[in-house]
């Protein structure tokens, strides 16, 4: 049987101005509190249940790359320790730590910046169409899940509701100008070929991966989360072969499980039973344990 899971947070005292699907934002004036919670979203739909402990490993994973590639670009955490929080937090009853962040507060940029280097997902979708991905012409006869012959960058718009769209990079410098456009893609594929390297020496292959970014003055800070298993598709190196989708270190299983019933992927959500739980959260923990070898105390 599963460990209860920490769906949602409340902090007496101080404001909450965002729940997403995963995390719960409050305002700190010139910085902010994320705490990730166990929500567990699938096909736009938060589940009725968590993953217990999901949050933390999500937490730790981006510390981790926060920490790996803080010279290649600054970031927004500034630390994740209750004592350096408010009162708020160390006073309170729920179970924050391990899972909240202090950040410095910046306008995040309304890009999603996604390095590929691998033919996955709407990448591969858009290939067979095309024989592209995001305006990018790409060799012929590239299987599904294929090691592309260079990594690619292809943004897409963050989108407030529904899916986010794949974008053209001529498209994106319109939305936030050429000077800025170039330096995020350089810096994204940069930090995407930093943790390649890291993950492949683990026996993990990064096939993709997205990230955020935002502006405090004139200076680009890496937010949000880094090569999580919610941001990245992970894969076992010794499981992949191209031509056949590899099973990867997130909540597939769970979408493989929803797939299997009559649900029309709308409110409310059908019951997740223990075992796809029990199996989802090991894939998590696994993830964890092998990039950074940190074990999760969930």
């Amino acid at each position: 049987m599963t460990e209860k899971a920490l769906m949602t947070t409340e902090i007496p005292g101080l404001d909450l101005i965002a729940r997403g699907k995963v995390r719960d934002i409050y305002d700190l004036d010139e910085h902010l509190l994320i705490v990730t919670t166990d929500r567990l979203s699938a096909f736009d739909v938060v589940m009725d249940r968590g993953i217990p402990g999901r949050g933390k490993v999500l937490t730790s994973l981006s510390v981790f790359w926060f920490d790996f590639t803080r010279d290649i670009v600054p970031n927004h955490l500034e630390s994740i320790s209750l004592d350096d929080m408010p009162a708020e937090v160390r006073n309170c009853d729920q179970d924050l730590d391990g899972r909240t962040m202090l950040v410095r507060r910046g306008e995040v940029l309304p890009v999603e910046c996604i390095v590929r280097g691998f033919l996955a997902g709407s990448g591969h979708k858009e290939y067979l169409k095309s024989g592209g991905v995001c305006g990018i012409d790409l060799p012929a006869g590239l299987e599904m899940a294929g090691r592309l012959p260079e990594p690619i960058f292809t943004p897409s718009t963050k989108a407030t509701e529904g899916h986010d769209e794949n974008i053209s990079f001529a498209r994106m410098e319109k939305i936030i100008g050429s000077g800025r456009a170039a330096k995020l893609r350089d810096i994204s594929l940069d930090i995407y070929g930093r943790g390649r390297e890291h993950a492949e020496k683990k026996g993990i292959l990064l096939a993709d991966t997205k990230f955020e970014f935002a502006m405090i003055g004139d200076e680009i800070i890496l937010v949000d989360e880094v090569m999580t298993p919610d941001s990245s598709r992970f894969w076992d190196a010794e499981e992949w072969t191209p031509g056949v989708s590899p099973d990867s270190f997130d909540k597939q299983i769970v979408r493989d499980y929803l797939e299997t019933l009559d649900w029309d992927k709308l409110p409310p959500p059908p019951h997740i039973p223990d075992e796809v739980i029990d199996k989802t959260r090991g894939r998590y923990e696994t993830i964890l344990q092998r990039l950074t070898g940190l074990e999760n105390d969930q």
